[in-house]
């Protein structure tokens, strides 16, 4: 079963120099009880597919073609401003990468936690006591009274996972995670990744997780979808993006990590060049300026190739080994 099918999502937004074309034919699946990582440089257009995605894009921007498709038929994109809030919360939830950005500082977080569950038709003792259980679930000490304190006496990782806990408070279908591990340190780090793979496996639901950190989408996701200049540019398992990767951006991204330096160095490796206007999208690939693998065919729109095994890659020369192809 599939719990999230994007298909040829398109999304422009609206400027003074003219239509900025910021999500160009996006197609993914996000499969029952899987976690799946989206991953890509600043600008990727990773944001703007979570707005999409909940029906919170800004005035200016629109859906310019593609269907966004939940737990089946249901196209959120043609759904109205009421019918997409009675989803979101039940059946999508979302954590930000800013837990204050969450949590009220003025209620307790216990007041928090059982507002949130006005749906839920429970009486206000069992809202209380779904609320200590979801604190117990994300390993935060002595529950009970945690509830009656507020959020400015938890820790930045503690304050997350509480806002973890709200997000999966109904149990949703899906669980999007918006680069919640950025502002933690990395012993928290960790402890989080754990957390979530433990509560996906109890509740059963899937996650869209979003992050710049490769360590953490190797660790934590079960596939993995590269974007760049808002387009999907390859996706496959974890393992085959990692291990064979098929796209020059994905290659060069994955040069690019620190945790792959194996010495000292004053300058970490980047990506030349930059990302093209996308207000005026090159007729060709995407990333041609920038690739290190460039040749005459990428002049043309290039095909989405299928590699094997649900990994596929939006270039020319996928299916090419690259020591074939000159530099």
């Amino acid at each position: 079963m599939t719990v999230l099918s994007i298909s040829n999502l398109n999304v422009v937004f609206s400027t003074e120099d003219g239509p900025l074309h910021a999500l160009k034919d996006v197609s993914f699946d996000v499969p029952a009880n899987r976690i799946v990582g989206i991953v890509g440089e600043s600008g990727c257009g990773k944001s703007t597919l979570i707005n999409a995605i909940l029906g919170l894009l800004a005035d200016n921007g629109h859906i310019d073609g593609g269907a966004i498709r939940f737990e089946g038929d249901t196209d959120l994109t043609t759904l109205g401003p009421d019918a997409m809030r009675d989803l979101r919360g039940p059946r999508i939830a979302t954590v930000f990468q800013d837990p204050m950005g969450a949590l009220n500082p003025v209620l307790s977080v216990g007041a928090q936690m059982v507002n949130i569950q006005y749906r839920s038709g429970r009486s206000k003792a069992e809202k209380r006591a779904r609320a200590v259980e979801m604190l117990e679930q994300v390993r935060i000490p002595d529950a009970a009274a945690a509830i009656k304190r507020y959020p400015h006496e938890f820790s930045g990782g503690m304050k997350q996972r509480i806002a973890i806990a709200m997000a999966l408070m109904m149990e949703p279908a899906l669980l999007i995670a918006d680069e919640p591990t950025t502002a933690l340190d990395a012993t928290l780090e960790v402890a989080t990744i754990e957390m979530l793979k433990d509560l996906q496996q109890k509740i059963g639901c899937s996650i869209l997780f979003i992050s710049h950190h490769l360590g953490v989408i190797a660790e934590l996701c079960d596939d993995v979808v590269v974007m760049y200049a808002g387009e999907v540019v390859e996706r496959g398992t974890t393992r085959a993006i990692f291990n064979d990767p098929r796209h020059p951006y994905t290659a060069r991204l994955l040069e690019c990590d620190p945790a792959r330096q194996t010495e000292r160095t004053r300058n970490l490796p980047t990506i030349p060049g930059e990302i093209p206007d996308l207000r005026a999208r090159p007729p060709g690939c995407i990333f041609a300026n920038r690739c290190h693998r460039r040749e005459d065919v990428c002049a043309r729109p290039p095909p989405d190739i299928q590699i094997g095994g649900g990994h596929a890659a939006r270039c020319h020369l996928a299916d090419m080994p690259e020591m074939e192809v000159a530099p």
